[in-house]
């Protein structure tokens, strides 16, 4: 498969020029403008936050790629879909409350919000998915399929089940309904190392799913009936006492999240923004954001999310790790075939990031292999 263009801009600024202004020049120049937006619906699939992250996006950024939309001719809302777990988005009342805390209102971003799968997270259209392997239909919230272009601005970080989260997972764990998340999630269950366990519950706290419970030992225990595979409790445990044994499920889950992907991307026309700043460990769905593993790199953009996932990955990894983060905890053991350093694998190592980038390309949703244009 032949390459594609990833535009890439860093977080360097001068006086009297915001980094707002490079994304838009940023954006103009990978060709956003090459698509007829002319009163036409734009979904722009963002992740709000869940609140007590600190590192999830800036409305700001939001704001600018509407606005860019709005001058093209454009309709944009902001959207996403509700979640599985706990927390504060897992319907749409509590969502909306939620993206208004983290500074997505209206009257900062000069657009709507639309809970995608509806109030009760209900609300999908079965998409099919061409050229799936784990999944025929996908369970997509029907405000996004209902939209005529699909723009994806996405916070790239790590992640505890895929190794990092892009423009692939925000397309696709994102869009997916409750239904979608749940099948997208439900072959991996994980264990608790009862001598790492100390019994303090937080993972329970967590649980959505009232999978686990407390022996006599007072060390946690997954019922897998009842789990879901969400993996909240991986990311919940301090200790690192539970993890995902189950041999490929990570696997699978990289992989349904691709063919998800795919099927909101198919047919219609779509575009991708990655930023890549306070690159936390975990997902913006934690109600906590860790440090930084790397220093802050830059903006990327493009029309092939894969290309982009990749460039993004290859630049985290080129980038000196933070011996203050979780980062500097991890043994540095896990490099590729180039002898570097591999920070995504070091911070998660039960995890292989490799496998969306592989399935995407399979699958025929992009490439791995890229050329990047710096924009100054």
């Amino acid at each position: 498969m032949s390459s594609t263009k990833v535009y890439f801009t860093s977080m360097r600024t001068k006086v009297g020029e915001s980094l707002l202004v490079k994304l838009d020049r940023l954006i103009l120049k990978a060709g956003i403008k090459e698509i007829d937006f002319k009163q036409k619906y734009a979904a722009i699939k963002i992740h709000f936050g869940e609140p007590g992250n600190l590192a999830f996006l800036r409305s700001n950024f939001a704001k600018l790629v509407a606005d860019r939309i709005k001058a093209l001719g454009g309709m944009p809302f902001l959207t996403d879909c509700n979640t599985l777990y706990v927390g504060r988005r897992n319907n749409a009342l509590v969502h909306l409350d939620a993206a208004f805390e983290n500074g997505y209102t209206p009257f900062s971003t000069g657009v709507q919000n639309i809970i995608a799968d509806g109030l009760r997270g209900t609300d999908d259209v079965d998409v099919p998915v061409k050229g799936g392997k784990y999944c025929k239909v996908a369970h997509i919230g029907r405000s996004i399929m209902d939209a005529d272009i699909v723009v994806s601005l996405n916070h790239f970080k790590g992640h505890e089940l895929t190794g990092f989260g892009g423009a692939l997972k925000n397309l696709g764990m994102g869009s997916g309904s409750r239904a979608g998340k749940m099948a997208m999630h439900n072959d991996g269950k994980p264990d608790v190392a009862k001598a790492d366990c100390i019994g303090c519950k937080i993972c329970a706290r967590f649980c959505n799913h009232g999978a686990i419970s407390f022996g006599v030992d007072k060390k946690a225990v997954i019922d897998h009936k009842k789990c879901v595979g969400c993996g909240r409790c991986i990311g919940a445990c301090s200790k690192n006492a539970i993890s995902n044994n189950a041999g490929s499920s990570n696997d699978a889950l990289n992989c349904k999240i691709v063919e998800y992907a795919k099927a909101v991307v198919d047919g219609r026309p779509n575009f991708h923004i990655n930023i890549v700043n306070q690159v936390s460990p975990y997902c913006d769905c934690h109600g906590e954001s860790d440090a930084p593993v790397v220093p802050d790199i830059g903006i990327f953009a493009g029309f092939d999310p894969v290309a982009l996932d990749k460039a993004c990955i290859d630049a985290v990894n080129a980038a000196p790790g933070i011996e203050s983060s979780i980062w500097g905890d991890r043994e540095h053991t896990h490099r590729d075939g180039k002898g570097s350093l591999d920070h995504l694998t070091d911070i998660h190592p039960t995890t292989d990031w490799r496998g969306q980038i592989a399935h995407a390309e399979k699958i025929g949703l992009g490439t791995g292999s890229y050329e990047l244009v710096t924009v100054k």
